[in-house]
This record gives structure tokens, sequence and C-alpha cells, in this order.
């Protein structure tokens, strides 16, 4: 995979060049030392993947991944040592289209190839949806009522889903009568922050799913682990390894699936912006069982694959801007 390198730190940048040099299926094409240098670079020669920081001078990571997002889009991989600087930066960038974040493997104590795996991992996982994407690409051408506390509001997102996840609850009022879950993208590590920086967004109560919790109405749960969450039993959420050769993880389409099969009530399944496909068969199988369906439109997407996929299978009853989405999830609620 052709990736680049944005961080102004030239040890930091060499050692990530290392990292990524020791695999052969990778390499490195350019290395910027700013948010600034890197827009120009990307433009020039738009690489698979971008390690980008978040403190940088001139510019910084968030402007520059939303800038390389709106002129030469590609995948974007937030790789910064400065999360005492907090989260809410983290999740601007992923707003704009980064795919997930993780710890600079810094110098220190222990093997480098040790210190190195979480990225190598995140690049692994990348490399198999920029992959997944070309292929589809290639191959295109082919064409009684419950009451209000038996309502469930299952959402899925991946790239970009922060920043529309942030819009769909700043929209929702305290008394919003169904419970949510989100399955969001994010490793294990981001996402207590993702739940606080959410819960600011919100009147709702937003935290990490917990093995065992009820979902209930006036609290949002987010999927905290790399391991997929699903409905346990009709009302409790827990946390599942398998499938493991998902590439997704936690995966939207195997809660989406579990909500199908055990929720007792009505289901309202929203899928956001994402590269790939997660969900969209999930939403399917919720639009069959006569539950209503959501997919976010192109325009508002920062990526726009994951709903796509959704409605080029026919699986959203709807296709709405992000900003229009609580309105609707409001009007359905209350009929």
């Amino acid at each position: 995979m052709r990736i680049g390198i944005v961080n102004d730190l030239a040890g930091i940048a060499d050692l990530l060049r290392r990292i990524v040099g020791g695999d052969p299926l990778n390499r490195v094409v350019w290395v910027a030392r700013n948010g600034a240098e890197a827009v120009d670079l990307c433009a020039q020669d738009t690489p698979d993947l971008i390690l980008m920081d978040i403190v940088m001078p001139v510019m910084d990571g968030v402007e520059s991944t939303r800038r390389i997002m709106a002129a030469s889009p590609c995948a974007i991989l937030i790789v910064t040592g400065s999360m005492q600087i907090g989260s809410s930066p983290i999740f601007e960038a992923m707003g704009h289209g980064a795919l997930d974040a993780v710890d600079t493997p810094l110098l220190g104590s222990g093997a480098l190839e040790t210190r190195a795996a979480p990225l190598l991992a995140k690049i692994a996982t990348i490399s198999r949806l920029v992959a997944d994407k070309r292929r589809r690409v290639a191959g295109s051408r082919a064409r009684p009522s419950p009451s209000p506390h038996d309502r469930l509001i299952a959402i899925g997102a991946s790239a970009g889903g922060p920043s529309a996840l942030a819009t769909i609850l700043s929209g929702l009022p305290a008394d919003f009568p169904a419970a949510i879950v989100v399955v969001q993208h994010v490793d294990r590590q981001f996402a207590d922050g993702m739940a606080a920086w959410l819960n600011d967004c919100t009147p709702l109560a937003v935290r990490v799913a917990k093995e065992g919790d009820r979902a209930v109405v006036g609290e949002v749960l987010l999927a905290g682990t790399s391991d997929h969450l699903t409905l346990k039993t009709a009302d409790r959420v827990g946390y599942t390894a398998d499938p493991v050769d998902y590439v997704y993880r936690p995966s939207v389409d195997v809660f989406f699936q579990s909500a199908c099969r055990l929720w007792r009530g009505d289901v309202v399944g929203v899928l956001l912006t994402g590269m790939g496909r997660d969900g969209a068969l999930g939403l399917k199988a919720l639009r069959d069982r006569g539950h209503y369906t959501i997919a976010q439109d192109e325009a508002t997407s920062a990526v726009y694959g994951m709903p796509k996929a959704a409605a080029t299978i026919n699986a959203a009853v709807d296709i709405l801007p992000a900003g229009s989405i609580a309105a609707k999830l409001k009007e359905v609620v209350a009929s």
C-alpha cells in the first residue's frame, strides 16, 4: 500500500517510515512536515493511506484532514502521541473523514515490533478496506404497534461518523422515547473519549456499553471494543468475538442482525457515512422485517461507502442528509 506520513517531528516521521517499510507490501511515497505541505503533496500524488498527526505547526491534523477529504480524498489514520490534548481534535478529524486513530509507537522500552503492532494492525485493516473498495468499484456495473419504550434506534457509522452522530444526537430531546445503540468503527482506547465528547453534544446520556447492559429510553449506548456489540437477549447487550473473520470490527451488521432477531418491538435502523459496506445487509434485514430504515445521503457523507451499499440493495426506506435525520427520528417515534 502507498502511504504518506504527516508529522512535524523528524524522529517520529523516521520511526514511522521504518515501521511502514518493514512490510514489503507497504511503501512510503512522501513525508510532510506539516498539514499545509500534506495537502499540497496529496493533491500531487494521492496515496492509499495517510498517517496523520494532530498537533502540527502551520496547519493541524484536523484542518488538513478536512482539506484532503474535500479535494483529494483517501484513507487517513490519525497517528498521534498527543492524547494529553484531549479527544475532541481526534474526533473532529474523524468527523471530516479520518478512519481511525492510534497512539504513536514512541521510542522506549520493548521491541519495536511489539510497540508497532497496534499501528501495523490498523494499516492492515485499512489495506483490506481499500482493496475491498477497489473490487467493488471494478465490479459495480451490475445493478400491532409497540409502546414507545419498545422502540430501538440502531445506528451504524464509520469514517466521518462522529460528526454525523453529533449532528443527530444534538437534535434529539432529553425525553426522546426510544433506546439508542450506536456501533461506530473506533479503536477501544478512544471509545471512552468519544462517548464523553458525544455526551456533551446531546441532552441524552451517552456511555460505552458494558456486558449485560440494558438498552433503555433516554440513554445512548456506544460499542466500546473491537469485539462485536450484539443483543444477547431481548433488551440486553454484550460482546462477542464471532465472527472472527470480519474486517469491520465492531460490525454494524452483527448488531443490526441481532436487533432483527431479538428486539421485542419496533427498530429504526440508521446507517451513516463510512468506507466499505458494513451495515448494508443488516439494514436490509431490518427493512425486510418491516422496520423503518434510513441511510445518510451522499452529499453529507464524508465517505459514501456504507450508505451507498445500503441504497444499492434498497435497504433504506429513506435516504436523508445528516441534518434531517434527528427530525425524522422524532417524527417516527411519535407516530
